[in-house]
């Protein structure tokens, strides 16, 4: 593409599918359009870099279509401020959107060869405020004093459901902090805005219905046994 064809297909990403999920927060917006879409896509599927299509990456995982990940960045409401928290960093893409409304990110990634590649994309895309860490947040040893899923964050995202609620992420939140994460095993998920009012209280928020990925690992319901 030339740069033209390029800024025109960009806008009518933004225009058709990004809005169509009521994403109309000019910030979001604006991130969308500065954030290169096409530095994250693999080279053998650069063809749809501005498509409303699941993009594959390794290991069964896929990219956030362009609507899904502006309605993500405008639900959690980023200021300018936060210390970030991503689960799952994929491609990098959403890692590198959170970077320019956020003043750090810690992106927790499972699969080494995923993380590694997220790591040079965000070089050429010229992200220094994002980091990316190969580990299993699902497990108990990475929420350990000092772990990859340890300190005190703004904003908790996940790009990938769970089963069931986790409540060791929402501990992580300073007080006013939000976690936002999508709920269930079905083909739609509940997505869920917590915020932490205090200390010791949550407020749970029901926003919408929504498709990702299964956080891999991720804690399961209880069998019921008789």
């Amino acid at each position: 593409m030339t740069p033209s064809q390029t800024d025109f297909a960009r806008e009518q990403m933004i225009e058709q599918q990004v809005r169509a999920w009521e994403v109309l927060d000019e910030h979001v917006l604006a991130i969308l359009r500065r954030v290169p879409r096409k530095t994250f896509v693999p080279a053998s599927h650069d063809y749809l870099v501005f498509a409303d299509a699941d993009i594959p990456l390794s290991h069964g995982q896929h990219m956030l279509r362009p609507g899904v990940a502006g309605r993500l960045l405008q639900s959690l409401g980023l200021k300018g401020g936060e210390r970030v928290l991503e689960i799952g960093t994929g491609s990098g893409y959403f890692t590198a959107c959170l970077a320019a409304g956020a003043t750090s990110v810690r992106s927790v990634e499972l699969f080494a060869d995923l993380a590694d590649a997220a790591a040079a994309n965000l070089k050429r895309a010229g992200v220094l405020n994002a980091t990316v860490i190969t580990a299993d947040a699902a497990c108990d040893e990475a929420h350990a004093a000092s772990g990859p899923v340890s300190g005190e964050f703004d904003a908790i995202v996940f790009t990938a459901s769970l089963p069931v609620y986790d409540t060791r992420f929402e501990r992580l939140l300073s007080v006013g902090g939000r976690l936002l994460v999508s709920i269930g095993e079905g083909v739609m998920q509940e997505t869920l805005l917590i915020t932490r009012t205090t200390g010791g209280e949550w407020q749970r928020d029901s926003l919408y219905d929504i498709s990702l990925d299964q956080l891999l690992n991720a804690r399961r319901p209880e069998s019921f046994r008789f």
